[in-house]
């Protein structure tokens, strides 16, 4: 079996960032998926906001096959890119735009709140957060902690996302999350962010499974459209959520 080392150097590169982000926070991960399974467990949801490409974190979780029905996606069209590069990124600075992107989803106290931003930098990332946590909600965080350490917060309080969570994940991209140098130009290519992340929070997810079936309760898993007698048996899981998640209907 071919080794990392034998890959392109992107591929070596995100699978040594990936192997690492998982070994060393492995306690916080665990820690995180034990609260998160006792919120699942009295009916509570798995919010997931991001803006620019860290939206796709949130699109990731929600309604797939052999994922979790208790994942609800904020999904606002101006802070997704297909709206536009350049609206996306000024919109994510604009104070006072999470809230009003937040409180169009049903966030009660017994949820969790997963914010996703790889510098934390911006306001509606870190107002997203101090929103959740004003609601009563879990607040957790996935970032780079090498960017959002290099950069200055554009949030009022001077703060970032990762300073006003309960639990703060780290994707380890570089700043500017390029991984890879072109000799001569110093120009960075090669992000690392979305696909790191992306893992990170699949294993959060997993270990939320394990963890509910370890206590006795039976996972809310979905399972492939694309597999037969799969519609009954996805309706009946989907079914406690349709309230709280519109979007499963």
């Amino acid at each position: 079996m071919p080794s990392p080392e034998s890959a392109h150097p992107y591929v070596a590169g995100v699978v040594d960032r990936l192997l690492a982000a998982a070994a060393e926070q492995d306690t916080t991960l665990r820690s995180c998926a034990e609260q998160l399974a006792d919120r699942v467990r009295d009916g509570g949801v798995l919010h997931v906001f991001g803006t620019g490409h860290s939206h796709i974190v949130a699109e990731e979780l929600f309604a797939r096959a052999g994922g979790p029905a208790f994942v609800n996606p904020i999904l606002d069209e101006t802070l997704m890119l297909h709206a536009g590069g350049g609206l996306s990124t000024r919109a994510e600075r604009l104070p006072g735009y999470a809230r009003v992107v937040l409180d169009g989803h049903d966030l009660r106290p017994g949820d969790a709140l997963l914010v996703v931003s790889n510098s934390g930098r911006n306001a509606v990332p870190v107002e997203a957060a101090l929103r959740g946590r004003e609601l009563g909600l879990l607040t957790l965080a996935l970032t780079s902690f090498g960017h959002s350490s290099s950069v200055t917060s554009r949030h009022g309080s001077g703060q970032r996302l990762m300073d006003v969570v309960d639990v703060a994940l780290d994707n380890r991209a570089d700043p500017g999350d390029g991984q890879l140098e072109l000799p001569g130009s110093g120009a960075r290519y090669g992000p690392t962010s979305t696909v790191v992340g992306t893992a990170l929070a699949q294993t959060l997810v997993c270990m939320v499974v394990e963890t509910l079936d370890g206590q006795g309760h039976t996972p809310p898993l979905i399972r492939s459209a694309n597999l037969d007698d799969s519609d009954e048996q996805n309706r009946a899981r989907k079914a406690p959520y349709l309230d709280r998640i519109p979007a499963l209907r």
